[in-house]
């Protein structure tokens, strides 16, 4: 048997039938064109190889013993596993009552015993067509959402520290001393802001720099540029910081923006949910040839029974978060940054309250390309 119809498509089709000499040649057909075929006897073998293979077309034959075409697609319709393949039945009968049943059943199609080797080819050819076009659009769909939910959360940060200054030189209360730093994180911020949508334009995914092949952040200075940007935003709540420094060749496999991007979702966590408490902010060694840099706080924690939630993406853990800036996206965003810089990042709830964020790098040997220096604060024992 042989067919005209080439097929430059690939895909897995599951096909169902009780007759072995249809396996056989049905089978030896659709695999001659490129398809990885799976194939099952009766309804039972089908619906477990269904949950196998998640087919992207499933070739169904109406009349079986035991169960048949209509109970098989009934069953995989109420499956834990939502149906996404199309189906085709294929059927000897010509009834035009049946077919108007299957059809209203949900079988995009059929074919009729005897088939001419082309027409099968043909109408299976045009349903994987469809089936993973539709894939591709869902797929190209949920990158740009996902894009969209990363540029927007890592712009919200420069955009907040220029909002928090704009309004305070606005305001009546501004010092005049500290005008020239407040002109100064407004320009800073929007240059982050601005290097953030080129970063994303230039890379289409919003974690290339995290490669550990050449990155390379100092970890003193990632604290200083901390410090420096958000000391005003921490003294408006009330909140002190204790650093604890680390040698000054304590350098980890990660860009500095990005370590810094990872930092300010911590820190910008502690002066939400921790007013008016102490914030650490320390390095130290962690395990051979790892550094780590925490975040620790005193504030309320998160409570043992959410903590399995804690860096699960658009999940809010407290009371009041929807306030229209905040998207769930930040902890899950920093674990995946860290993951992929091939380190780790995991909160543990601190003896005499509050949270403490610790994230732990592989150290690197190379040289960290020179940036605009930044404050270095003493350095002062780290708090349990």
């Amino acid at each position: 048997m042989s067919a005209t119809i080439p097929s430059t498509l690939s895909g897995k089709i599951l096909l169902v039938d009780d007759q072995s000499a249809n396996l056989r040649v049905v089978g030896t057909l659709l695999s001659r064109q490129g398809y990885e075929v799976i194939t099952a006897a009766n309804g039972d073998e089908a619906l477990q190889r269904y949950a196998e293979i998640l087919p992207d077309l499933i070739l169904l034959d109406m009349m079986m013993p035991g169960m048949d075409g209509f109970e098989v697609l009934a069953a995989l319709r109420a499956h834990e596993i939502p149906l996404r393949a199309p189906v085709v039945f294929v059927t000897a009968a010509q009834d035009r009552d049946l077919l108007l049943r299957a059809f209203d059943a949900g079988v995009v199609d059929y074919v009729t015993k005897p088939f001419l080797p082309e027409e099968l080819l043909a109408r299976v050819n045009t349903h994987i067509g469809l089936k993973l076009t539709r894939d591709r659009l869902e797929r190209v769909a949920r990158e740009r959402e996902a894009l969209v939910s990363l540029v927007a959360h890592d712009l919200k940060n420069p955009l907040s520290s220029v909002l928090f200054a704009s309004e305070l030189l606005q305001s009546d209360a501004c010092k005049p001393e500290r005008v020239p730093r407040y002109l100064e994180m407004i320009h800073e911020s929007a240059n982050d802001a601005l290097g953030y949508i080129r970063h994303y334009l230039e890379t289409r995914a919003g974690m290339a720099d995290a490669s550990r092949t050449h990155a390379c952040a100092n970890l003193g200075e990632a604290i200083g540029w901390l410090v420096q940007r958000y000391e005003y935003q921490l003294d408006a709540r009330g909140i002190t910081v204790r650093l604890a420094m680390p040698p000054a060749s304590a350098r980890v496999a990660i860009d500095p923006r990005v370590l810094r991007q990872v930092g300010e979702n911590l820190i910008t966590n502690a002066i939400k949910y921790a007013p008016g408490c102490e914030v650490l902010l320390a390095a130290r060694s962690g395990g051979p040839g790892y550094w780590q840099l925490i975040v620790a706080d005193r504030g309320a924690g998160i409570p043992p029974e959410r903590q399995r939630e804690l860096f699960k993406p658009f999940v809010r853990l407290h009371e009041g978060d929807d306030d229209g800036l905040s998207s769930g996206l930040g902890l899950s965003l920093a674990k995946q940054i860290i993951v992929n810089a091939g380190g780790q990042l995991w909160y543990e709830r601190r003896k005499h309250g509050g949270s403490r964020f610790i994230i732990e790098l592989p150290e690197s040997a190379a040289e960290p390309v020179p940036e605009t220096a930044s404050k270095s604060p003493a350095e002062t024992p780290a708090a349990s």
